[in-house]
């Protein structure tokens, strides 16, 4: 045990008013052995059980200058003294019978494991996660706490890990298991956020969908039992989201308090919440169980995922902001996490596979004309034995299909990047579509090795999209993804990559195959972004399938959803807000009627929809656009790129739900509140009743703001624009959109 007794850092530059000068982040009572996480803001704090050396679990939530026992008695009942404690890494098989966050076997095959203290240790910063994405951060940003504990029954070890982010109201957890017996012990259950809250009255939101229709906003109450929500899909999938918030059905918006919990990974997870005879409420989130069962041979280590909690008393859209500033500073590695993206045009929805090098690059100088800076060519594009025509073919054979570019990709994109953009001395830049984690049998990869695809002895290899999932556990696959799209890299002047994955997992060989998946994912794509800085590399799984914070950690933004009709994406956009930036974003314009729904809306309201992301573009074929469309989109992108350094840097403000109100409105604030934002949406046309006052957040009371859209200004004082709010005039018409900036004077 150490013997230093309180970790001092010094705190500089905090924002959001979380955190003061020289604040004992870390601090340690040795004498009866306790631990306070806290700022000025929070606090997170636990005691050790002086008796059986368990860790109990006392506050999670606003700060609190000392630790309260929530009951200092004696529970009568069936359960022991586990059953009626809050715990903090409640293990299996002593009388806790509560879902627990560790569940070992052993070699004999005995699940019982008694963890006991033994000492801790305290660090300025932060360690990584050996092989798996995490939070990052420097001495003056983060610190660490350390927490022994050591089952002396099996000979194994585990280390927890608490790091607090003051800046952000945030806690990060994972943990660390080692075998240090002689024999192999398999980890059946693994949750790397493990608390015990106390009897309130709570509602739980998370995040629900399928594809086309993701992250839709579920809210209901904590009862009784255990309720919860998990992806057995092998990623974290369209279903549900990596992702949960408890809070008080009076917590709202922007009133009453609210903890968040998100999980840095992308493979199947669970999050269980269970309500038990006492009141109280456990809440824990890790790997799916059905998924895991992983192996640990005598002196190695398993790493559990991380999960970041934050707490906010300004209601969810504080927690929001919390998570985002946290993921875009110290998540997000990429060059462009901060940068203004350029507006785009992709292939896919005007061209689908029949195209040719002459075609696309016509498409591309069509693109240029409307003043899109990047051009990406989505699928089709490979495949000599098996050419790309149609999505049974070709993938996993990365060459270029030389009866659509005959010269490779060399002298095509050369094409591409001469085009000038019009109005401008800029020249188009090249994107390309991959999908590397797949295959069709119809390939010649597949005919080749197909043993690299996930399979499970004999059973049937279940066909999704006409394709199967390669085994990134193994290495020689993780070698091929690298060597293909370097080739690709090096072959051409490539931009931007959207990577894409199209399907679930079905046949395991395991159920610690998931996993090892991910782990070799995780090499693949650490191994290409830090080779290719240089690159913009956006995540794609049939749209939001991966939306997750493990990605977010390599790639700055991700395809939001395959649904680009602009009303179904402000659901989509705005539930996706709940943990992750806008600027991870992205959103294109596509053509109307639209393919997936059939609705028809204005192309401004659908480009205003668009403009609240980070990644903004555009998915269609420029030529079947009347002449009103064409003279409108370049101003369109002209207003995007004016007002996206704001999306990309600035704090969201979620103003009226899509969920709750015919007139949803969001806005986006600097840093210094000097310039804002504002984007507000009519759903249907109604005579009656009139639309409620729009009262903004996030303005400096005391200063006044020009508000204009460019043909017209008014000035107000942030108080006004707060508390009494702007009354905007909607026409008599559906799918209407108003995009205000706000400059301060």
């Amino acid at each position: 045990m150490k013997a230093q007794n309180i970790l001092a850092v010094s705190v500089l530059g905090c924002s959001f008013g979380l955190c003061q000068d020289n604040v004992n982040w870390i601090s340690v009572n040795e004498d009866n052995p306790s631990f306070s996480l806290s700022s000025s803001n929070i606090s997170y704090q636990f005691h050790v059980d002086p008796l059986t050396l368990d860790l109990v679990h006392d506050h999670w939530g606003a700060y609190a200058a000392e630790t309260v026992p929530d009951f200092d008695g004696v529970i009568s009942g069936w359960g022991g003294p586990y059953t009626y404690r809050r715990r903090e890494f409640p293990d299996l098989g002593r009388g806790d019978f509560r879902v627990p966050a560790i569940h070992i076997q052993h070699s004999d095959g005995d699940t019982v494991s008694a963890f006991s203290y033994t000492g801790y240790d305290v660090s300025a910063g932060k360690p990584s996660l050996p092989g798996l994405p995490a939070t990052f951060g420097g001495e003056g940003d983060v610190s660490t706490l350390i927490v022994h504990l050591y089952d002396n029954y099996s000979n194994i070890s585990a280390d927890l890990y608490y790091s607090i982010f003051p800046r952000y109201n945030a806690i990060a957890r994972s943990f660390r298991i080692t075998n240090n017996g002689s024999q192999d012990v398999t980890i059946l259950r693994a949750s790397s956020w493990s608390v015990d809250m106390p009897n309130e009255e709570l509602e739980m939101i998370d995040l629900h969908g399928d594809w086309a229709a993701e992250t839709r906003i579920n809210r209901r109450s904590v009862v009784y039992g255990e309720q919860g929500f998990r992806s057995s899909v092998g990623y974290s999938s369209h279903f549900h989201n990596p992702f949960l918030a408890l809070a008080p059905p009076s917590t709202t918006e922007s009133l009453g308090p609210a903890i968040g919990y998100s999980l840095i990974y992308t493979g199947s997870f669970s999050a269980d919440v269970e309500r038990w005879s006492t009141g109280w409420v456990r809440v824990l989130l890790g790997l799916n169980p059905l998924h895991l069962s992983w192996p640990v041979a005598p002196g190695d280590t398993f790493t559990s995922p991380e999960v970041v909690s934050v707490y906010s008393e300004h209601g969810l859209g504080g927690m929001s902001r919390s998570f985002h500033s946290l993921y875009k500073n110290h998540l997000s590695r990429s060059n462009y996490t901060f940068e203004t993206r350029p507006p785009l045009l992709n292939s896919w929805e005007g061209l689908g596979f029949d195209f040719n090098q002459t075609s696309m690059v016509n498409l591309a100088e069509q693109a240029a004309e409307l003043g899109c800076t990047l051009f990406v060519n989505d699928d089709g594009w490979f495949g000599t034995d098996y050419p790309r025509n149609n999505d049974s073919l070709g993938l996993g054979d990365w060459t270029p299909n030389p009866a659509k570019f005959p010269d490779g990709l060399g002298p095509y994109v050369e094409q591409v990047d001469n085009i000038t953009i019009k109005n401008s001395s800029e020249h188009m830049e090249f994107g390309l579509w991959v999908e590397p984690e797949m295959v069709n049998p119809d390939s010649d990869l597949y005919k080749q090795h197909p043993e690299w695809c996930m399979h499970a002895g004999t059973h049937n290899r279940t066909l999704q999209r006409n394709q199967l999932v390669l085994n990134l556990g193994l290495s020689e696959v993780q070698e091929y993804i690298i060597t293909v799209i370097e080739r690709i890299l090096d072959s051409a002047p490539i931009r931007y990559i959207k990577w894409d994955n199209n399907r679930g997992m079905h046949e395991m060989p395991s159920p610690s195959a998931n996993h090892a998946y991910m782990l070799g994912l995780y090499r693949v794509i650490d191994n290409l972004t830090t080779a290719h800085p240089e690159v913009l590399w956006e995540g794609c799984a049939s749209g939001g399938g991966r939306f997750d914070p493990g990605l977010l950690h390599y790639w700055p933004q991700s395809w939001t959803s395959d649904d680009t009709d602009g009303l179904e994406r402000l659901y989509i956009q705005f539930g996706t807000s709940y943990p992750y930036p806008p600027s991870s974003m992205a959103c294109h314009v596509s053509a109307v009627p639209n393919h997936q729904t059939g609705r028809t809306t204005p192309l401004a309201f659908r480009a205003a929809v668009a403009s609240m992301c980070g990644s903004f573009g555009f998915e269609l074929d420029p030529s079947t656009l009347d002449q009103d469309e064409l003279d409108a989109i370049p101003s369109l992108i002209a207003t995007q790129q004016k007002i996206n350094p704001i999306v990309i840097n600035g704090d969201f403000y979620r103003l009226a739900l899509p969920d709750q109100s015919n007139w949803p409105a969001a806005m986006f604030v600097s840093p210094e509140a000097d310039s804002a934002v504002l984007f507000a949406f009519q759903i249907r046309s109604a005579l009656k009743p009139i639309p409620p006052p729009l009262k903004l957040q996030g303005l400096d009371a005391n200063a006044k703001y020009k508000v204009g859209n460019g043909t017209w200004e008014q000035t107000w004082y942030g108080s006004t624009l707060l508390n009494v709010g702007l009354s905007l005039g909607w026409p008599q018409a559906d799918y209407q959109s108003i995009i205000l900036t706000l400059d301060k004077q």
